[in-house]
This record gives structure tokens, C-alpha cells and sequence, in this order.
């Protein structure tokens, strides 16, 4: 019989332990990882980067991730989008009853081996089991602390106008990678989730050009949200170009069939990127060196018309309005 989540597994006795040992210390072992009420860490000289996130993701398993991997890399990734190296992480599950012990133990899996890929510590914890129907499958929580590097402050207000504007890998794939794992459409294609740590890709750009004025992680909402996010906290119009825009010929088929805008999917291992113009071909080549960022591509670029506004320069050489972010296109995709 397939060994499941229980109640007792939540009520800390001797299955609570069980499960701690058997499962998320065995994965999450590492010298800070403490049995204690709270982790005690070596503090780092200088200014430090902290974050948060909820994962609620459905399906919990798709191509290229899981609810798991997926925990790991948007945490580190929102440390990294502040000039941060992380460090150190800390994750808190709520199970449902009757969730497949063995499913758990890939999702921790997976987190194991991301958190190493990406260099972070797991370092404390919290394990919830809610009752049958209280919770799809399994939540997470995971927050993170980061040691900001000496000189960078990358800030959503600090967008110039002359900026060139920078993805580092084709845009839209999550989103479109968890609506088609749902299977509502019955559409086949072959799409993966772009799901990645990013800091390595951070650490190489920051070490090719000193003066790198925005970094954002396009998750929820997409590129397109995260440039309307941008042109509002630094008062500035930001300008596209079309045909710049890397999108992977299967989710645009996708977007094409059923009236989607690929800016408006979710990433999750794609960043924007604000700098000045004369350092933007060395960012873009150091990110191709990256194996997340091998589509990296200038897209546009910011001015002082249009602010607030987010205008595209078409192939056949007209201009439009970027339609603002508005309702809920995806639910349920981080």
C-alpha cells in the first residue's frame, strides 16, 4: 500500500520526527541545518538582502520543475535581482492529508538539489499537514537572506531614459508550460518550464559591467507586467522592439491559438534587465556564456515620452500600445 501523509505526521510526536529524519533532514542536511527553535548563522559584513515567497502551484509536477525546484528558484532569484548572493533559506510546508509520501520526497528532492546548484544553505523549517481538502497537495514558503555585494543597488526607480532594456532568455515559457500540463485546452506542443537559479547569471553581468540600474524577476504577470512596474516607479516610458522579443516557436503557436500575449506569461527563470546602453552588449555576452541565458536579447529601450507607457515597434514598422496588465490570464502558476 503506498505510504501517505497522515495527521500524525503534523502532530509532533514520533511520525512528525519520522518524517523530519526520514525525509528533510536526510535531504536538507548541511552544518547550519538546526533541530533547534531557530538556526544560529554567521551574519556577513555589510548590507544584507531578506525575502519571501508562497508557492501554490497546480499541477505540482510539470515539464522542467516542480513545486519544489520552483520554491528554491524564486527566492534565490528575487536576492539576486537586488545585487545579493544567497546564502541562506529557510522552508515551511503545509501537506494535505493523504499526499503521496513518495511525491514529497522527490518535491524535497528536487529542492536539495537546486538549493546546491544555486549555493544556498536550507537552514530551518516548519512542516504543517492540513485536513483532507484544506490544501491542494502541498504549499510552500521559503524565505531567503542574501549578502548584497559592495556598490550594487539595482532599484526599480533607477530606469534612465537612453537604457537599454534586456531579457536574458526567451520569454513566456512557465506560464505557458503550466497551462498546458493542466491539459484544459488539450493542446500538445513541446514547451519546459524555464524554471532556473539565476545568481550565477546575476554574478556575471555584475562583473561586466559596474552599473547596472534595474534588475527584476518576470515571474507572475511576465515580462510585460514587470515593464509597466518599472516605467511607473521611475517615471519613464520604455520603447520595444518586436522583433527583438525572443519567444520559443511553441508557446508562441500556444499564444497564437488561443489569443495570448507571451509578455504577459510567467517566467521563472527570466530576468529584466535596466542598464546603459554603451554596457549592454558586454551584459548580453556575458550572459550567453550563462547555459539559463543563451536567448539574452536587447528588446528596447527607455525615454522620456510616453511615460508610464509601454509602446511596441511592430515588424511592418507601426507603433502600439502595449495593452496594460489587467485581470488573471493563469492562475495557480507559482
Amino acid at each position: 500500500m503506498e505510504k501517505v501523509i497522515t495527521l500524525a505526521h503534523g502532530a509532533g510526536g514520533k511520525q512528525t520526527s519520522e518524517l523530519i529524519g526520514n525525509i528533510f533532514k536526510k535531504y536538507f542536511d548541511n552544518p547550519d541545518l538546526t533541530a533547534d527553535d531557530a538556526a544560529v548563522l554567521t551574519a556577513p559584513q555589510g548590507k544584507i538582502a531578506m525575502s519571501t515567497d508562497g508557492f501554490i502551484v497546480s499541477p505540482a509536477e510539470f515539464p522542467g520543475g516542480n513545486i519544489g525546484k520552483l520554491s528554491i528558484c524564486g527566492t534565490v532569484n528575487d536576492l539576486a535581482c537586488m545585487g545579493a548572493k544567497p546564502l541562506y533559506l529557510t522552508s515551511a510546508f503545509v501537506i494535505e492529508e493523504g499526499f503521496p509520501v513518495a511525491k514529497l520526497e522527490e518535491i524535497v528532492a528536487s529542492m536539495a538539489q537546486t538549493a546546491k546548484e544555486a549555493g544556498v544553505e536550507i537552514v530551518a523549517g516548519d512542516t504543517k499537514v492540513a485536513g483532507k481538502g484544506q490544501v491542494d497537495g502541498v504549499f510552500i514558503t521559503t524565505t531567503g537572506i542574501g549578502h548584497i555585494q559592495d556598490g550594487q543597488e539595482p532599484a526599480g526607480n533607477k530606469a534612465k531614459p537612453g537604457d537599454a532594456v534586456i531579457v536574458t532568455g526567451d520569454v513566456g515559457r512557465h506560464g505557458c508550460t503550466i497551462l498546458l500540463a493542466r491539459d484544459d485546452f488539450k493542446i500538445e506542443a513541446e514547451v519546459t518550464s524555464d524554471c532556473a537559479p539565476l545568481w550565477g547569471a546575476v554574478k556575471g553581468m555584475l562583473d561586466a559591467a559596474d552599473d547596472i540600474h534595474v534588475i527584476r524577476d518576470a515571474t507572475r504577470g511576465g515580462v510585460g507586467t514587470v515593464l509597466y512596474e518599472i516605467a511607473d516607479q521611475s517615471n519613464v516610458g520604455i520603447r520595444l522592439e518586436q522583433d527583438r522579443i525572443p519567444v520559443q516557436d511553441g508557446v508562441r503557436g500556444v499564444c497564437g491559438m488561443l489569443g495570448l500575449e507571451p509578455l504577459y506569461l510567467a517566467c521563472e527563470g527570466r530576468l529584466v534587465v535596466f542598464a546603459p546602453k554603451d554596457q549592454a552588449e558586454a551584459i548580453v555576452e556575458a550572459l550567453h556564456r550563462n547555459p539559463y541565458c543563451e536567448n539574452a536579447a536587447v528588446i528596447g529601450e527607455v525615454t522620456e515620452e510616453n511615460a508610464g507607457r509601454v509602446v511596441i515597434h511592430t515588424a511592418i514598422g507601426s507603433e502600439t500600445l502595449l495593452p496594460q496588465p489587467g485581470g488573471e490570464l493563469l492562475p495557480r502558476i507559482c
